[in-house]
């Protein structure tokens, strides 16, 4: 029986088969291509992007390290010297003022009024006989707080309030004392401000209300003071003590208070080596 075959139709759908295999070939090699190049697995180009973990609200932050306090209390150190001293002016009461009369101290570094002496309660109103550096033959009654905005020490002593124990309470003192060295914040507001605490003394020898009792607690209340003002607190106290917490004896030999020159020498030295750094 004869072909119902066309033979070239049958050649034309051959061919056409063919091309469709290769196309269908060519399309299945490429995808697998990019898959092999793109896909999971892939070494080559570039490095796959790891996403930063997005902190939790619930984590703790990291806590901020606290400043180290500064003493109040000044410590030991080597001794500064001449040159430490001489950049000290010292506010205060008898006790300081002999320390110029025996020429331990020159009056231009000493703030004492005329009559030699200064009560803790009577600072607000007290006239200094100030001494200028420039004129120190031509002493000028200023108040603290104009001594202050002249002078403008770098360094000032206060030595107050042996004449305040047996009449103010802490609550008075403290009053009093902070304001001293306010206005001399205010007025010379670079001064390094040092409370030296109250000397001890003769408790058989004091007058009446002034005794080691009184003494050391307005010294407690004096470095207290020194805190929340930002000045420094200078424990000479214990530079000059016997055995039993007392003044020695030979530091005083007339009234329990106030001292030889020996005395004063140590006080000045304990100021050197327990400087302000």
């Amino acid at each position: 029986m004869p072909s119902n075959r066309h033979p070239r139709r049958y050649a034309r759908r051959s061919s056409a088969l063919r091309s469709f295999v290769m196309c269908t070939a060519l399309i299945v090699l490429f995808v697998a291509a990019v898959y092999l190049l793109t896909g999971p697995g892939h070494s080559g180009g570039s490095a796959a992007v790891t996403p930063s973990p997005v902190p939790s609200s619930d984590a703790a932050p990291t806590p901020t390290p606290e400043p180290t306090p500064v003493p109040v209390r000044l410590g030991q150190t080597p001794d500064a010297g001449q040159a430490y001293q001489d950049r000290l002016v010292f506010l205060g009461d008898s006790i300081t003022h002999q320390m110029a009369t025996h020429d331990l101290l020159p009056f231009t570094q000493v703030w004492v009024p005329a009559e030699g002496t200064l009560a803790l309660f009577n600072c607000p109103v007290a006239l200094i006989n100030y001494y200028p550096e420039e004129t120190p033959d031509e002493p000028r009654q200023l108040s603290i707080a104009e001594c202050a905005a002249a002078r403008k020490p770098e360094y000032l002593v206060i030595t107050l309030g042996i004449n305040g124990i047996a009449l103010l309470d802490e609550e008075q003192f403290k009053r009093y004392y902070q304001d001293v060295i306010v206005s001399v914040q205010e007025n010379s507001p670079e001064t390094k401000i040092i409370c030296q605490s109250i000397f001890p003394v003769v408790d058989s020898l004091v007058p009446e209300g002034i005794d080691n009792a009184g003494v050391n607690a307005a010294n407690v209340w004096i470095e207290e003071v020194a805190a929340q003002t930002g000045a420094r607190y200078l424990n000479t106290h214990e530079a000059l003590t016997d055995a039993a917490g007392g003044l020695v004896a030979d530091y005083s030999p007339w009234d329990g208070y106030h001292l030889t020159v020996e005395a004063m020498e140590l006080v000045l030295q304990y100021i050197r080596t327990h400087a302000w750094q």
